[in-house]
């Protein structure tokens, strides 16, 4: 079974290459291996070394700090990171591809009305 920490890496490996529009190929080609090897970081099913995992960060252009965000205690030991898995959540992804793709100033305020109405609801 695969340890925590690596399916929590491989979720954020997943995210950031679907935020960044990037094939498990195209990502592999510039990390230099196959695109089979993305699939089994992707799932857990393989750790990534330091060394793959720099080259990784470097590829999509977020520190390795990145891969861990969002990791604690609490989520090694089984509870879930996020609330229904919003790293594999379709549409999650979708609206935060999207909340990106906008300019940043409108982004703020879109942020802020996002609050508002979460506040109220």
């Amino acid at each position: 079974m695969a340890h925590p920490v690596d399916v929590h890496v491989g979720k954020r490996i997943r995210h950031r290459r679907w935020l960044v529009g990037m094939t498990q190929q195209q990502l592999a080609e510039k990390v230099g291996i196959k695109f089979q090897q993305i699939q089994k970081y992707e799932t857990g099913a393989n750790r990534v070394s330091a060394s793959r995992l720099w080259d990784i960060s470097e590829a999509m252009d977020v520190p390795v700090s990145f891969f861990f965000e969002g990791l604690d205690a609490e989520a090694v030991e089984g509870a879930e990171a996020a609330p229904a898995d919003l790293m594999g959540d379709k549409e999650a992804l979708d609206l935060v591809r999207s909340y990106y793709a906008i300019p940043e100033n409108q982004r703020r305020r879109l942020f802020e009305l996002a609050r508002v109405l979460s506040d109220v609801a």
